[in-house]
């Protein structure tokens, strides 16, 4: 029989049920109370076995002691063991080492960037998965592999664990890997308690991606400004395109699309249409959609202003000594001036046969020759030109050149005149009256006669008739409140017509609005359908169709209006 009072330990005997058969005095000095035949785990509060059994981890009144289990005979088991917060501690910084072990593998394993591990003597300990998809090389490969080796074998171009240990510093290297991707590698060094590197951790990044999302970002960055564009195009597509410019006509806003988008090509543009229909405005508002407005200016040449023996040296400049009373230095002509912008010839077909020759010249070789010059200097000049004549005429009357003619009009714009736009006619009002009040500090107003006459009239002399009968009325009488009888001696005629009767504070929208119906009800009992009808009110059909639905009028024996 043992002498269990004799052990330095604690001793406990069980049966192989795990029954207390006996202990020594060190553990029944602990226990205080009888346990004999009693089960072993209802003794202590915790009995915990580890290792397969072997090892008891126990706890009874806060205290801990750990078991050597043993069975000695094929009846009984003997346990011998100590008290020890020490052990106990021990194990419980093993259990949190190890949950924190586990922590850290799962950040370098997920890490979406290549984790790649070396001792000093540069020999691979770990790596994650993501070096595998970066390099198309297993991570099982490096395990236990040095960096001089990988370098060889040409998985590796350089080795950023060698810079570390020799500069013992952060560094960072781009390279091409093995699979032929660009690789940002960034290693860092690992000291130990005598400040000596034991080992580096470098990260991996693979650059291929980033530059992917730079890419994507500025192509994004391109979207959105085009976006931004096409909602500015939308803000201007409404009654005004500018500050200045009433576009309200449907054919108008076609005009003016076109007139956008072939804004930043080099074709030659002919603006055609009656004088005052807004030919200079048009071309004006190319230029200003136009990337060449920050390289070159706008230059308007007027080809019918302009003594025919002068324009050739407007237009080419001269050489100095050229003609009597010329400057010695020279003087640059329009074409030299608009270099990297833009040259608006206007009244195109007052210009004399024997320049168009010279100007055909230009526009096909792109260089100009001073008068009276020796040599030929290149010009980059998109070129519009206007005329309200009609060129194909002239060209069968042999008043214009037939090639120069097919050089003009590449891109022909026909500006309908404002009798056939009418709509447009409310706004234009507002819009001159407003800078004419300005210009002359005043605050005139007309009243609802008054614009019902200015929807009558027929404008001959389109949109400039419009902006200079205003501005005479408006300086010629002294009322605020301006109405029929203020209009010139040649309108008053006109204006003996039937007017509309409207209250006098009706909108200007309002009236102008009456004056529609009112036309409209005139003309709908004269004709018989919408095309004749819409032929006499020069507008076109569609328009009439909508004005008659509007203001619910049926045309003269109709049921329906067609």
């Amino acid at each position: 029989m043992i002498q269990m009072d004799n052990i330095p330990f604690l001793y406990l005997e069980t049966s192989l049920n795990n029954e207390v058969l006996s202990m020594n005095v060190h553990l029944s000095a602990d226990l205080k109370t009888e346990v004999l035949n009693k089960p072993v785990s209802e003794i202590f509060d915790v009995w915990h076995a580890k290792q397969g059994g072997k090892l008891i981890q126990a706890r009874l009144n806060n205290k801990g002691y750990i078991f050597l289990k043993e069975q000695f005979t094929d009846y009984g088991i003997i346990y011998v063991g100590i008290t020890s917060q020490e052990l106990e501690n021990k194990s419980s910084e093993l259990q949190e080492l190890q949950r924190i072990n586990r922590h850290l593998d799962a950040v370098i394993e997920n890490s979406y960037d290549g984790i790649y591990i070396t001792n000093k003597d540069g020999v691979t300990l770990r790596t994650n998965s993501a070096i595998e998809r970066i390099t198309g090389i297993p991570k099982e490969y490096y395990l236990n592999k040095k960096v001089d080796d990988l370098i060889k074998r040409g998985i590796l171009e350089d080795s950023v664990t060698h810079k570390v240990m020799e500069k013992k510093r952060s560094v960072s290297l781009v390279q091409l890997n093995y699979s032929g991707k660009e690789t940002l590698l960034t290693g860092n060094p690992v000291f130990n308690e005598q400040g000596e590197v034991e080992s580096v951790v470098t990260n991996v990044r693979d650059l291929s991606d980033l530059n992917g999302l730079q890419i994507a970002l500025r192509k994004a960055n391109e979207l959105n400004e085009s976006y931004q564009k096409e909602i500015e195009r939308l803000k201007r597509s409404e009654s005004f395109i500018d500050g200045k410019t009433v576009v309200e006509n449907e054919q108008m806003r076609i005009i003016y699309d076109t007139a956008k988008r072939i804004a930043n090509v080099s074709a030659t543009v002919l603006i055609l249409g009656e004088t005052g229909v807004g030919k200079d405005v048009l071309a004006k508002y190319i230029y200003n959609e136009s990337e060449r407005r920050r390289s070159g200016k706008f230059i308007k040449v007027n080809c019918g202003a302009i003594p025919s023996h002068l324009l050739e040296s407007e237009l080419f400049g001269y050489a100095g000594g050229a003609f009597t009373g010329a400057s010695k230095n020279g003087k640059p002509g329009m074409f030299e001036l608009a270099d990297k912008g833009f040259l608006f010839l206007d009244e195109i077909g007052e210009m004399p046969l024997d320049l168009q020759v010279k100007l055909l010249r230009v526009i096909q070789e792109r260089e100009i020759q001073r008068v009276g010059g020796t040599s030929t200097k290149k010009v980059d000049v998109r070129l519009l030109a206007a005329t309200n004549r009609n060129l194909k005429e002239m060209v069968q009357e042999g008043k214009f050149r037939e090639d120069l003619y097919y050089r003009l009009n590449v891109v022909p714009i026909v500006i309908p005149p404002l009798r056939e736009r009418k709509e447009e006619i409310h706004e234009l009002i507002k819009l001159f009256l407003k800078d004419i009040n300005e210009k002359y500090g005043m605050k005139k107003e007309l009243n609802a006669e008054l614009i019902s006459f200015f929807y009558r009239h027929n404008w001959p002399g389109n949109i400039r008739e419009l902006s200079n009968l205003l501005e005479q009325i408006v300086l010629l009488n002294s009322v605020d409140r301006l109405e029929l009888e203020h209009l010139p001696a040649e309108y008053k005629m006109e204006s003996n017509a039937q007017p509309i009767v409207v209250n006098e504070t009706m909108t200007l929208k309002t009236a102008v609005e009456a004056a529609e119906e009112n036309l409209l009800k005139q003309a709908a009992e004269k004709y018989t359908t919408t095309y004749d009808l819409a032929k006499a009110l020069d507008t076109s059909q569609p328009t009439i169709v909508r004005k008659l639905k509007k203001y619910n009028v049926r045309l003269k024996g109709r049921d329906r209006n067609l």
